[in-house]
């Protein structure tokens, strides 16, 4: 009989191709109530769907009221709207070709709600020209940069300008502000909580210098899953938490206060024992995120291993301990980092009472679905 602490062992792992990844959809179901409970209304939620990429946990998110989502690519876009999703948000700017292909994702999908991000005047400008083209409106998202230097613009003189032009425009429907503080992640919530409210502050009064000025902001969005518990404090702040979906080893043991379930698990096995002490996985590059410093996972069932390389199909271990294991056993490991990770894969094995029992496709994992 399993023990509770081997709820990730898969009795028929001999029926299963690796590396693989496997999903458990009952820990996937618990994170969803429990996201739920620390956004205090599912209205208030906008999950990301950039980590799991899948139809099967956009419609298990739908199944508790939860109708509104983000997103990375167009193809996520797509896969939302063929889920029949309400209220899809592609929140990377378009630019180039992505702005046309924007265009044809509304026409395809017309019963879903689409809005994008901008974060430059110019690019606002050149949207809101294809827009008169098509004879289509469009709504916009301001893009707020509050310290990661990633995207955005600074809630600054310029930010407002942006903001009165894209209310001011007769083919754009100013949404609102969109707030990503990624890089917020200490460890310490109060400390976490602090920089975040030092940071959402320059938003908030951004807002009012609009205000003034009879410009209003009617929404705004903020956060991801590092701060999603933060901004669940503020009223009339939407919440879009992404990765709390999956979870993974590097957010679990920066945030064990948020209680979220680890829900996806890479099994790989021993494929060789090239030296005295040297083992060696499946586990390569082109089957796990390799952007993160050693450790790059969490291992569930073989903890003396000391991770030492990888490279494109090989993962290689040291242990003081060799004989203890052999050519084919299977080694199960959370991934430090889940997003880029899932992308790897075609399919995810979905695990119900310690047994492989479906597949779910990666539908977004590509740049393209149609459109």
């Amino acid at each position: 009989m399993m023990k509770q602490s081997d709820w990730y062992l898969v009795e028929n792992s001999d029926e299963i191709a690796s590396p693989a990844l496997l999903v458990y959809p009952d820990r996937i179901e618990q994170n969803i109530k429990t996201m739920i409970a620390v956004a205090g209304d599912v209205k208030r939620l906008r999950p990301h769907i950039k980590t799991h990429k899948t139809a099967e946990i956009v419609k298990m998110q739908m199944q508790y009221g939860i109708n509104k989502f983000k997103c990375a690519t167009i193809a996520e876009a797509e896969l939302l709207a063929q889920c029949e999703a309400q209220d899809v948000l592609l929140a990377m700017q378009p630019v180039g070709i992505n702005i046309q292909r924007f265009f044809k994702l509304k026409d395809a999908y017309p019963e879903t709600q689409f809005s994008t991000l901008v974060d430059d005047i110019d690019n606002a400008k050149s949207i809101a020209e294809v827009a008169s083209k098509e004879q289509k409106r469009i709504s916009l998202w301001i893009d707020i940069n509050v310290g990661m230097n990633r995207t955005g613009i600074e809630p600054d003189e310029r930010a407002e300008e942006l903001f009165q032009f894209i209310s001011a425009d007769e083919n754009i429907v100013a949404k609102g502000f969109h707030v990503y503080d990624g890089h917020l992640r200490n460890p310490d919530f109060d400390k976490r909580k602090k920089d975040c409210d030092a940071a959402f502050e320059k938003v908030v009064a951004l807002k009012n210098r609009l205000k003034d000025i009879d410009v209003e902001v009617k929404e705004i969005i903020a956060g991801g899953s590092p701060s999603f518990p933060v901004h669940a404090i503020r009223k009339d702040v939407d919440l879009s938490p992404g990765t709390v979906l999956l979870w993974d080893a590097g957010y679990g043991g920066l945030f064990p206060e948020m209680k979220m379930l680890t829900a996806a698990v890479l099994m790989t096995r021993i494929i060789s024992k090239p030296s005295k002490g040297i083992l060696t996985s499946d586990l390569g590059h082109k089957s796990l995120a390799s952007e993160m410093p050693f450790p790059r996972v969490e291992l569930l069932n073989a903890s003396d291993l000391e991770q030492v390389s990888q490279s494109e199909e090989h993962f290689v271990f040291k242990t003081e301990n060799p004989g203890d294991y052999k050519i084919g056993d299977v080694l199960y490991a959370i991934p430090m980092h889940i997003c880029p990770t899932v992308a790897k894969y075609q399919e995810l094995m979905v695990v119900e009472n310690n047994k492989v029992v479906n597949q779910w496709k990666v539908a977004a994992r590509g740049q393209k679905i149609t459109v």
